[in-house]
């Protein structure tokens, strides 16, 4: 086993003496990587007002006793307003045992790839760890208020008895509320996991309170998407746990179908209350294995029935449900924010369920993440393509105008850009660059939190790469991972903004610059120029052309 680790060097020895410095957030530091040189003394940062900006403070002492202290002071701007250090959050970066990427999906199981930890966990609230003869990684995040007046501020962190310099310039650019961010985020959910961890009851009042700060911080990242499931096992099982049904098929003894509603709406309006409130997107009229569960009355048991897509038993099955559901979210209110989503299903499969819905009702909004198919595209409201499609130049501008998202995904098939434990951590942030020089709308994975058995210590699951299935961590703890693909949509907000200001000043010069620094992000490019290289590159140029 070893460690994981980009941009640092490996010594069989560390130096007895303590070394205190600030380390890029773009590198994730291995366990083993020990500091011959003392590291940078200043972090100095420029942010819009409403950004949230990152760093790492690392700390290698030869001592095994006492506990690490960090202690923020005020960012102050002579003569002028102060930021307060209740700006700053902190906490360490713990290691999680994580593995390769061996090919993607079907690779290996676990055993027979090379394992090792990686720094990705980020712990906000146990406190500090003691010292451990080792280096050791504090994450750091500043959330530059809204109100801060532009200007330059300094202060410093006492890190043990050393004091480093923090230097923040406060552009005039106003980065807005997440909640008003355009990027469309989907990260799916998966509820059932979060009552097994926390070892509470299924869909329970204490399970519900679980979930609330989950959600919470996930709108805090611009999601838009509600993940409803509405049919057992959306993606036959391939999880851990058990992805139930938000909504109970019950079979009357008469042979008509009756559909309970109460745990849907529930859930629904719980996660709105929680701040992610744009979309629902339904799971799905073609689940992975075409198989419908439901009580049967006749029996008292629960049973089954295949339906094949377009045979009998389907139609049969999913037209009085689908006619039930449009009444019941019309009379909710919702119907024009939800979409019957289906995941990488066949061209043909994806026809026969369009007509079905446009036959019961030709305003269902339809959504996939898969393929590029030219002959439904007009059809479907939420489209999110494997990210080695691209959408015909035309198309894109046409279903921008219309308001539909038009996104992108990465799974277990691309070695890079990816969101693995073993990812090198700036590609998280350039996933939202190439979004935005694309001209995607927005990004699409599984899984926000489909946890393996032990999510705390370990991120590898079955043939997945390690940490394929979720982002975040029980707690809920946030991840190196998440922060920093949340960093890369605040970028490209930033440039959204730009854009559409340079455009109605008519600044064509420098709409053309930003084309040109977006050109560079292909993903072609990541084989032989790590994402940490180009994004310190493009973020330089980006902030030179935001002057006068």
């Amino acid at each position: 086993m070893g460690s994981n680790s980009q941009g640092t060097s490996v010594s069989q020895s560390a130096p007895k003496k303590l070394m205190v410095g600030f380390g890029d957030s773009d590198i994730r530091y291995g366990v083993d990587t020990i500091l011959q040189s003392i590291p940078e003394q200043r972090w100095s940062v420029a942010a819009w007002r409403g950004e949230r900006v990152h760093v790492q403070v690392l700390v290698q002492s030869g001592k095994t006793n006492g506990g690490l202290k960090l202690r923020f002071s005020d960012l102050i701007r002579t003569g002028q307003s102060n930021i307060s250090s209740e700006n700053f959050r902190f906490g360490m970066v713990q290691p999680v045992m994580t593995d390769e990427y061996a090919g993607g999906c079907g690779a290996p199981l676990p055993e027979a790839k090379d394992s090792s930890l990686a720094r990705d966990r980020i712990d906000y609230e146990s406190g500090l760890d003691k010292l451990n003869g080792k280096l050791q990684v504090v994450w750091v995040s500043l959330d530059v208020p809204l109100g801060a007046e532009p200007g330059i501020y300094t202060g410093t962190v006492k890190v043990m008895k050393q004091k480093l310099r923090i230097s923040l310039e406060v552009m005039d650019g106003i980065l807005p509320p997440a909640s008003d961010w355009s990027f469309d985020l989907d990260l799916w959910q998966h509820p059932a996991a979060v009552a097994r961890v926390h070892d509470v009851e299924l869909w329970s009042d204490k399970h519900f309170d679980l979930l609330r700060p989950y959600f919470r911080m996930l709108a805090e990242a611009g999601q838009k998407n509600i993940t409803a499931s509405i049919v057992e096992e959306p993606w036959g099982h391939q999880t851990y746990d058990d992805y139930p049904s938000l909504i109970k098929w019950i079979k009357k003894t008469d042979g008509s179908w009756q559909f309970d509603y109460s745990l849907f709406d529930k859930y629904v309006q719980f996660v709105m209350d929680a701040g992610i409130d744009k979309r629902i997107n339904c799971y799905s009229m073609i689940p992975w294995k075409m198989v419908v569960r439901y009580y049967d009355e006749a029996s008292g048991k629960d049973s089954s029935v295949t339906t094949p897509i377009g045979s009998e038993a389907y139609v049969a099955t999913w037209r009085p449900m689908l006619k039930d559901f449009t009444r019941h979210l019309k009379e909710k209110g919702w119907f024009s924010i939800t979409s019957i989503a289906m995941d990488e299903r066949p061209l043909k499969d994806m026809q026969q369920a369009i007509n079905m819905l446009k036959e019961i009702d030709p305003s269902w909004k339809i959504a996939l993440a898969g393929d590029y198919h030219a002959e439904i595209e007009k059809d479907l409201f939420d489209y999110c393509l494997a990210s080695r499609w691209d959408f015909p130049e035309e198309v894109l501008r046409a279903r921008i105008a219309a308001g539909k998202p038009s996104t992108y995904y990465t799974c277990c098939v691309e070695q890079y850009p990816n969101n693995f434990t073993f990812s090198p951590a700036a590609e998280q942030s350039w996933i939202g660059w190439y979004a935005a020089a694309k001209g995607f709308t927005g990004y699409l994975r599984w899984a926000y939190n489909s946890w393996p058995a032990d999510p705390l210590r370990d991120s590898r699951f079955g043939s997945w790469p390690a940490g394929d299935t979720y982002q975040v961590y029980p707690g809920p703890q946030t991840s190196v991972r998440f922060e920093k693909l949340r960093e890369g949509i605040q970028d490209f907000e930033k440039m959204r903004i730009l854009r559409e200001r340079w455009t109605r000043e008519g600044k064509k010069g420098k709409i053309e610059m930003l084309d040109s620094i977006l050109k560079r992000f292909k993903i072609e490019a990541l084989a032989t120029v790590p994402a940490a290289s180009m994004l310190k590159e493009a973020r330089r140029d980006l902030l030179k052309i935001q002057g006068p």
